[in-house]
């Protein structure tokens, strides 16, 4: 692959849709791929990036051990996935991010740093989990303040609904965890509401969860909670048979 059709592929995000699995693909506006982001895409992309493929992930083949994995969706910048993947070492990651600027950094961070426990993808999330990772094979999901969409006529939006949660349960370990964090309390609350009607989860809080120590605080948090801003944490937990 040349450089210039690898900064295309990166730049481009495909949508599957349909039962033949057809491939749409569409660019981003406004994506211009920096000089800098270049080379930490030239020089990082093959030991620490993803592309999507139309067949299951082979963890052990991708991370060269048995370790369990987790993904997270959403990443943003990426310096909470990093840090999280740091302090604890004993698990593998998948981030999943659409936003360029935000892949790009994590990929300067996980190559500079050589944080080895970790791989990144641009991509949809909702197709990579549909085509790339087996039922039954996550130890946990990260979703770290995923946009509530405010206004009501935007609720349809939102990442976490039924039909999303139904899917994160299905990819999950007997035991494995759906970790979710938001400042947007209506949001929380909502996603409490669904999860009880999800046959495959169990909330072991049976409302928030505490938090945990391994997170660290980021700075959109910082700022939430600067203006009074609840921060909210779920933990599910897919049950075990």
């Amino acid at each position: 692959m040349t450089d210039e059709e690898l900064f295309e592929r990166i730049n481009r995000i495909e949508i599957r849709e349909g039962k033949e699995r057809t491939i749409k693909s569409y660019v981003l506006r406004n994506n211009v791929i920096s000089p800098k982001a270049e080379r930490i895409i030239r020089d990082y992309m093959s030991d620490h990036g993803l592309f999507f493929e139309d067949s299951p992930l082979d963890y052990q083949k991708l991370f060269g051990n048995s370790n369990p994995v987790v993904i997270e969706i959403g990443f943003g910048m990426g310096n909470t996935t990093a840090e999280v993947a740091i302090r604890r070492p004993e698990f593998n990651y998948i981030g999943i991010e659409v936003f360029l600027q935000g892949f790009v950094n994590l990929l300067g961070i996980l190559g500079e740093r050589k944080i080895d426990n970790v791989r990144i993808m641009r991509f949809n999330a909702v197709d990579v989990l549909n085509h790339m990772i087996p039922d039954g094979s996550i130890a946990g999901f990260h979703i770290f303040f995923p946009d509530p969409w405010q206004k009501k006529r935007h609720h349809k939006r939102r990442l976490m609904n039924p039909e999303f949660l139904h899917l994160l349960s299905k990819k999950l370990v007997n035991g494995g965890y759906i970790y979710m964090v938001t400042d947007w309390e209506e949001y929380a609350e909502e996603v409490l509401e669904i999860s009880e009607s999800e046959e495959l989860l169990v909330n072991p809080f049976g409302g928030f969860a505490p938090p945990v120590t391994w997170r660290p605080v980021t700075k959109f948090e910082q700022k939430g909670m600067e203006s009074e801003h609840p921060i909210n944490e779920i933990w599910l937990e897919r049950i075990q048979y």
